[in-house]
């Protein structure tokens, strides 16, 4: 098996539109809520969210380019750019035939879909469709794109696992790539479920928080009046290699995959399971492909999404998984800042984990003023303040609709 490593990094998110701006304002607890711009919210029951900010598409796309694609493709085409620079990529030097994409989104051109749609609806039923319209809505549109960019020739395809998505999609690079299949993975995630729609569709489902009078704090994971999720928008990238492709181009490396479980809660569509089966058994498993015991973990990402259940079921599979080694690992919650990307979260989480495990920094969580007391009281949050911490392995989780769970597991790079 070859060894796999992260050699770039590039993202687009509620509280930075590059990596050094998001990992900058993570450790310093910038909240990315506020009022919702896209739409009268006058009749939603949230009228806030996780917006990209000061985003306007013809800074990075010229203007017919940018109609042929979605919010979620530009987000995420910025995203591996931006990473594609960071790895000092020169593909006219590599065969191409041997790098791939595997770039995920929950939900797709939904932005696209709901505008079509209403026209549609207006204009008598007339169905005078944008002829992209297709083309920009299918989830897999985005990492074809990106290998159309590119000239990449390899593995190709779009993981679609609700918010496990991009969680997956590195995992999978980091597979085909230790089984010999690819040199270069380039590999992440993008959402822009921020709609009327999106919103309108969460809000009857009594998932999202309704907190529109502390909408900058609405994002409180383990938090005793938490009330629901915040959606949030972006896209993250990351560049997967093997080890042996990047100490050939001389790469600057940010950490080593080690493993990757992928579980089942095989319990309820939206609802994770109380106990945390599927997180429990993905954590275990990334743990024993990594070939490392739980007490060897010194911090966790958190999914935490804010979520009444979702929290304490995370909770109950992490005290259930680390034991007696409970206070040893250190956790942390970013959708408190960020919001939750749905598809794209598992990538922004991603990067923010790779970048803790370098500097052995773990960003705080904010907003978390009243810890559930169903939360164990030996368990280290990360709350207010960030954390200085030597982190020689780390884990990232993510759980999704339909009862995926995902867990990454990454080493410091030390040879």
């Amino acid at each position: 098996m070859k060894r796999v490593v992260i050699t770039g990094l590039g993202a687009i998110t509620p509280i930075g539109n590059n990596v050094k701006d998001y990992w900058n304002n993570l450790l310093n607890g910038v909240s990315g809520a506020n009022l919702i711009t896209r739409f009268d919210t006058s009749n939603f029951k949230t009228k806030f969210a996780c917006e990209v900010k000061n985003y306007d598409p013809l800074n990075y796309f010229d203007s017919k380019e940018a109609r042929k694609l979605d919010r979620f493709s530009q987000y995420g085409i910025i995203s591996v750019n931006e990473a594609i620079i960071d790895a000092n990529l020169d593909f006219t030097k590599l065969n191409t035939n041997r790098i791939g994409v595997i770039f995920s989104s929950g939900i797709g051109g939904f932005e696209t879909y709901e505008n079509e749609v209403i026209n549609f609806a207006q204009n008598n039923f007339q169905p005078r469709f944008n002829p992209f319209f297709i083309t920009k809505i299918i989830s897999n549109g985005l990492a074809g794109q990106i290998s159309i960019n590119y000239g990449l020739k390899g593995v190709n395809y779009c993981p679609v696992t609700a918010c496990a998505s991009s969680t997956q999609s590195i995992i999978q690079a980091f597979n085909y790539i230790r089984l010999g299949k690819a040199d270069i993975i380039i590999s992440g995630g993008s959402e822009a479920p921020i709609t009327q729609a999106s919103i309108g569709g969460f809000n009857s489902m009594k998932a999202m928080s309704t907190n529109n009078e502390n909408f900058k704090t609405a994002s409180r994971p383990f938090d005793k009046t938490r009330d629901g999720f915040v959606v949030g928008e972006g896209a993250g990238a990351l560049i997967v290699e093997s080890l042996e492709s990047a100490i050939k181009r001389n790469a600057k490396i940010y950490a080593e995959i080690v493993g990757g479980g992928e579980n089942s809660d095989a319990y309820h569509i939206t609802g994770t399971h109380p106990e945390g089966i599927g997180a429990f058994l993905a954590m275990e498993n990334g743990i024993l492909e990594a070939k490392i015991k739980p007490k060897d973990i010194d911090y966790i990402n958190a999914h935490a999404t804010s979520t009444g259940l979702g929290d304490l079921s995370e909770i109950k599979a992490i005290e259930k998984l680390f034991n007696s080694n409970l206070s040893k690992v250190q956790i942390s919650a970013s959708k408190s800042m960020t919001g939750h990307l749905l598809g794209g979260t598992g990538a922004i989480e991603a990067i923010s984990t790779c970048l803790s495990v370098q500097t052995n920094l773990i960003p705080p969580t904010i907003n978390t003023n009243k810890v559930d007391e169903n939360i164990p009281k030996e368990l280290n949050l990360s709350i207010s303040e960030k954390t200085l911490k030597e982190i020689n392995y780390a884990l990232s989780n993510s759980f999704g609709f339909g009862g995926h769970c995902s867990a990454l597991i990454l080493k410091k790079h030390t040879d």
